[in-house]
């Protein structure tokens, strides 16, 4: 599918298959191969699916994602020299987004991690991403530290939307609380342990909830069951793209990739520039102080245009300014919208772009993040 451009180019012989695979097909689900792993791009139909997340509830299979534990008396010191954020600041339960850089700056994962205890750190990895930053971590160890992939251990599930809260009073009591913003809860569901953590992709209220590999169908099953009056839907890879596009949420492989760094991305915020030593550190330092050559901005297709796909070219006029990371067609906003690494004197809120689709220019805009505003 074209929105969707990073599906791997692997022989079929060498794709992955979640816990869910067989749930996925009885579901009636279009399976895809993407990023080394068979999975659902749509079930009910893309549109249909983001308008469930975005005024009801959703569901989407995440067990492909890395689990990566990191362990020991030094666990914590040893992730804030490898990660761009402050693990210091981290309490027990708490969550951070953080990015894992090589020595450039560049952007090797974009990932989430948790501390589960004093001395323990769940790390929830690109799936296409665990084996190649399990082997860049492990290379880097401190005395004093384990890390194991436990990735084939685990499955997840990311419910997403305006209803969660109903949804998950229904599964476990009308007493029952989701943990708080940025915070992982281990509960008890019928025997299944489950890690609930309050995070998503999506731009709505949601979690994303992780347990044993064994219990995966049945969660799937009870989750959908107890969902029906909620209107919950079956989610795949189409409606997580468009869904994330429409809050400029970037996609890793697309929007970050080794050769972009955090700041060019608009994630300094996940940066902490204070800390006196991580991987990346002074080449971030240095850039921020020189002043960037390039940004990601957002952009939405003006009238009636098609919407834009990766890798279509971006002009200001006759001139080539950068080409498109990420586009499609927004079903909320009904208009193309999309990402593109533009000339930082090019990415300026209201600066007026042509995107080259099938050798024809259409006129874009550069917006504000996020493209889709919730009405109030």
């Amino acid at each position: 599918m074209k929105a969707l451009p990073s599906f791997a180019l692997v022989s079929a012989a060498e794709l992955k298959s979640t816990p869910l695979y067989e749930e996925h097909r009885r579901a009636g689900g279009k399976i895809v191969p993407f990023g080394g792993w068979l999975m659902p791009v749509q079930y009910s139909g893309i549109a249909d699916e983001h308008q469930a997340v975005r005024n009801n509830v959703g569901v989407f299979d995440i067990s492909h994602m890395g689990q990566l534990i990191a362990s020991g008396p030094r666990a914590g010191e040893w992730l804030n020299r490898m990660l761009t954020n402050n693990i210091d600041k981290l309490e027990v339960s708490g969550g951070q987004y953080t990015f894992l850089l090589n020595q450039n700056g560049g952007i090797i994962d974009d990932l989430i991690v948790y501390r589960t205890k004093p001395e323990e750190y769940l790390l929830v990895v690109n799936a296409s991403r665990t084996d190649e930053d399990f082997t860049w971590l492990q290379a880097h160890i401190l005395p004093e530290v384990e890390l194991q992939n436990r990735s084939a251990d685990f499955a997840g599930l990311a419910i997403q939307g305006p209803k969660v809260c109903e949804l998950f009073r229904l599964l476990l009591g009308d007493d029952f609380q989701l943990p708080a913003r940025n915070t992982i809860q281990e509960v008890q569901f019928n025997s299944m342990p489950l890690a609930i953590a309050r995070t998503g992709y999506t731009g709505e209220d949601g979690v994303e909830v992780f347990f044993s590999a064994k219990y995966a169908p049945t969660f799937w099953t009870t989750i959908l069951e107890k969902g029906k009056p909620l209107g919950i839907r079956p989610c795949g890879l189409g409606a997580r793209d468009t869904l994330r596009l429409e809050m400029c949420y970037p996609l890793n492989g697309n929007d970050l990739t080794p050769e972009h760094t955090p700041l060019e991305a608009g994630l300094g915020f996940f940066v902490d520039l204070t800390k006196p030593d991580f991987t990346g550190r002074e080449v971030l330092a240095q850039a921020k102080e020189q002043g960037l050559a390039r940004k990601l901005a957002p952009f939405r297709m003006v009238g009636k245009a098609p919407p834009p796909r990766p890798h279509y070219a971006v002009y200001r006029g006759d001139e080539r300014i950068g080409e498109v990371n990420s586009g499609t067609l927004s079903p909320s906003m009904g208009q193309g919208i999309g990402m593109a690494y533009l000339p930082f004197e090019h990415a300026k809120i209201g600066t007026e772009l042509q995107i080259e689709i099938r050798g024809q220019k259409f006129p874009a805009v550069i917006e504000k993040k996020p493209l889709y505003k919730k009405a109030s």
